[in-house]
């Protein structure tokens, strides 16, 4: 409802019944808004704070789009006194300068004052900035080559045809990295992208983008074994797999493959080597896939509870250290189950060790070991004693005796970030990175073949190793594959990794 300060009635009866109808409405809306908002804030609490393991994180985010969208309606109706434009609200981020801008001026009718019929002058301008949208669009490049004869001895000259990213093919990178990043970045399946291509006119069947999907990674194999290896080469991983549904022809349903993920995040500590992921598929979870991942890595692995982990440790080459979420875990159910005040008091004790972390992140490892050897030594001695105290008075039986024998059994692994001042206290980075997993098995539903799982571990490393490094897939992947139909040196590989094409275009910028 918009109000005209300068066409107000005069009735003074009339003027206060639209006061207190203005009145009565902003109440109901501000109540409304006021309901919606701590509808949102329990939400966020359950999912960030300690009730975090009891909802799905997609269905809390479609939960949330909701609720801010009824908000937003419920504002959008709230009456506007007098004419006054909107500004751009506080905490509002102003739009990244690389974007193109467009230029609308909205100029007044005529150069001449209209109340005094004096010439007008300028004094400044207003701006505002609003996000547009340009659609997709798909266009034909159409490649021409002139032929020329030489008319003295018929000689035929032509320019040679340019190499193509699949042999026969009619997609330009541009267009398959599109398509790979829709899948394996934004979670579109195949057969879904050709309904949106469908819709711009162009036929595609599914058939023919899943060509292009293996044709582009038959030229990225390369790229994800030079990633396999630098990520082997640290001395600091984490690891963990994920379950991913693979079709099985024979038996009319599909079967269970593993994506056996190995992160390295040396931002906590402020490492020098870049944040990476790589991914492998395997058809099981047998203890001997981790095995022949790991034969040349040499260091600290954070694992979860997996006991195929173990074997790791037999030749001296390997250590292995815990991980505190997972061991909050166990005492979180038990704590919602049965609300035990031991399960509750092991909580709060954990939530300390996080506390001094929290503070020390991204401190150099000799800060953050004396923080740890001051702060969090006395905690962990303290917990564990409590843990062996209380273990003994309650029945063996019981979940809480569960966790807490899943807690002393892995102790000594636990304990390792007090030695280290590069060890993190749990698996959270790995864990992150198989998040994208997750959704694109939701949407993607399973893997076409264990070729299938293949692709889905090349161009998930690199997706979201981009990610990590803050490189924009679509735009990295369309130059990294028309460098390698440019032939790319072999010999060079490295150099188109995400964080050193990072690095060369920033230089060259």
């Amino acid at each position: 409802m918009l109000i005209d300060l300068d066409d107000l009635p005069s009735d003074p009866a009339l003027l206060q019944r639209l006061v207190r109808d203005m009145a009565a409405v902003v109440e109901s809306r501000d109540g409304e808004i006021e309901r919606l908002q701590s509808i949102i804030k329990k939400l966020q609490r359950a999912q960030f704070g300690r009730r975090s393991e009891r909802f799905d994180a997609d269905q809390l985010a479609l939960a949330l789009e909701d609720l801010d969208a009824d908000i937003a309606r419920i504002r959008e109706g709230q009456p506007t006194v007098g004419k006054v434009a909107r500004e751009r609200p506080l905490g509002r981020k102003p739009l990244p300068d690389h974007l193109p801008r467009e230029d609308v001026v909205l100029d007044v009718d005529g150069m001449v004052c209209a109340c005094c019929g004096g010439p007008l002058h300028a004094i400044g301008e207003s701006q505002a900035e609003m996000l547009d949208w340009v659609p997709a669009q798909l266009r034909v490049i159409r490649t021409i080559r002139p032929k020329y004869a030489c008319r003295v001895c018929e000689t035929v000259v032509q320019a040679p045809a340019p190499e193509r990213l699949i042999a026969g093919g009619l997609a330009t990178p541009a267009l398959i990295a599109q398509v790979l990043v829709s899948k394996y970045c934004d979670h579109t399946p195949l057969y879904r992208q050709s309904q949106i291509f469908a819709r711009h006119g162009v036929d595609l069947a599914r058939s023919t983008l899943a060509g292009w999907v293996g044709g582009a990674c038959w030229w990225l194999e390369a790229l994800h074994e030079r990633l396999a290896k630098s990520v082997f080469s640290s001395d600091h991983l984490f690891a963990d797999d994920t379950p991913v549904p693979v079709l099985d022809p024979g038996r009319g349903r599909t079967k269970t493959g593993r994506l056996w993920v190995y992160a390295r995040d040396q931002r906590g500590w402020s490492g020098p080597e870049p944040p990476a992921a790589v991914y492998l598929f395997a058809p099981d979870r047998k203890a001997e896939r981790p095995a022949a991942h790991l034969q040349h890595f040499r260091g600290v692995l954070h694992v979860d509870g997996y006991a195929g982990f173990e074997p790791l440790t037999g030749k001296g080459d390997i250590v292995l250290t815990a991980c505190w979420a997972h061991t909050r875990r166990k005492f979180y159910d038990v704590a919602q189950a049965t609300n035990s005040p031991i399960a509750a008091e092991t909580l709060r004790r954990i939530g300390e060790l996080y506390a001094v972390e929290a503070e020390v992140r991204g401190q150099s490892p000799p800060h953050r070991l004396a923080a740890r050897q001051s702060r969090s030594k006395p905690i962990i001695t303290d917990l564990r004693a409590w843990l062996d105290a209380q273990l003994a008075q309650i029945s063996g039986r019981s979940t809480l005796a569960e966790a807490i024998r899943y807690a002393l059994s892995r102790w000594q692994g636990l304990a390792r970030f007090l030695e280290d001042g590069r060890i993190e206290l749990d698996t959270n980075p790995v864990e992150r990175a198989i998040r994208p997993v997750s959704l694109g098995r939701k949407n993607h539903l399973f893997a076409g073949s264990d070729g299938g799982g293949e692709r889905w571990a090349i161009l998930c490393s690199l997706i979201e190793t981009a990610k990590l490094n803050d490189v924009e897939p679509y735009a990295w992947l369309v130059d990294v594959l028309q460098r390698m139909v440019d032939d790319h040196p072999a010999n060079r590989l490295d150099e188109l990794l995400p964080w050193a094409w990072k690095a060369a275009r920033s230089v060259k910028s």
